[in-house]
């Protein structure tokens, strides 16, 4: 059995503890060497709050996942790449689309492997749900995306601030998804965007693309949390819940669980893969419909909203 390749994790927060450490403590093709972060910190796991000097401190560990808000996730990736490093990316995979594109620059020209995660593609449907469409024409489809910010992101007022993305944090996963299904690519049409009367960023969001697509996010839903995405096709019908991890044909729910694996030991699998190939993997569809709606978007003001 081969070693295990050695990763350090930068940003010790929530999303961190709940997903990647886990995900890495189960991994047989990662070992976690080393965090980086200003006051996170994981027992039994070295520690540092410089990334600069974890990075010089320790060049066996070949291989950086940024895990800290997309506004300042650039410099790191940058630094870690024209350190020799391979980077994996949480999502959404920076805070513009030129930076990722620059960072996917910087890796090609370094051989390194850069590998922005869209984490809901991993769900357990999500494949089948690609195989069941890929043969037939989508008439219409809908997206409903709907969940208690309060609940996910408990006091976290950077997601309301310009680069946090609002609503569109938890609705690219939705579109993540979207555009990893539907056998042929859609554009924005329309867009209207609810932004609180306090905040930067939307709370809420309808969508309309090409082929008959329309998308809602909402990001004040209390109670059960809805994550939807229904498609109707010339034959059939087909319909993703749970964040794509239940699927219905034709109103039934059938088998649709494509691996054992969750969603972040997923996504390290296949940076493992990545890695040994010499690969990169930068989709940035999600990300260009986001960009988009902020450009198109008309802008309604709302009540405003403090957690």
């Amino acid at each position: 059995m081969a070693a295990r390749r050695k990763v350090a994790l930068v940003g010790i927060g929530k999303i961190a503890r709940d997903q990647h450490v886990p995900a890495l403590a189960a991994s047989p093709d990662w070992a976690l060497a080393a965090t980086v972060s200003r006051s996170g910190a994981i027992d039994g796991v070295e520690s540092h709050t410089d990334f600069a000097a974890m990075l010089a401190a320790r060049p066996d560990i070949g291989t950086v996942s940024l895990c800290m808000p997309p506004v300042p996730r650039y410099d790191y990736a940058a630094a870690a790449l024209r350190a020799g490093r391979h980077v994996m990316l949480e999502k959404p995979p920076g805070a513009t689309l030129a930076e990722v594109h620059d960072l996917q620059r910087l890796a090609d020209a370094a051989g390194l492997t850069l590998f922005a995660t869209w984490h809901s593609r991993m769900a357990h449907a999500v494949a089948p749900a690609r195989a069941w469409l890929a043969d037939r024409t989508v008439r219409t489809a809908h997206i409903t995306w709907r969940e208690d910010v309060r609940k996910w992101h408990p006091g976290q007022d950077w997601v309301f601030e310009p680069g946090g993305m609002g609503v569109f944090d938890p609705g690219i996963n939705a579109l993540s998804i979207l555009t990893h299904i539907l056998p042929a690519p859609v554009h924005l049409t329309a867009a209207t965007l609810e932004f609180p009367s306090n905040r930067q960023t939307p709370i809420a969001a309808d969508l309309s693309f090409s082929g008959g697509v329309t998308a809602n996010f909402d990001w004040r839903q209390e109670g059960p949390q809805t994550w939807d995405i229904e498609v109707e096709t010339d034959r059939g019908a087909i319909a993703l819940r749970m964040g794509g991890n239940r699927l219905e044909v034709d109103g039934a729910e059938v088998a649709g669980e494509n691996s054992i694996m969750g969603e972040y030991p997923a996504l390290y699998a296949q940076m493992a893969r990545l890695v040994e190939t010499g690969l990169s993997d930068v989709d940035l569809a999600p990300m260009v419909h986001v960009a988009d709606a902020m450009t198109l978007g008309r802008r309604v003001t709302v009540a405003p909203f403090d957690f």
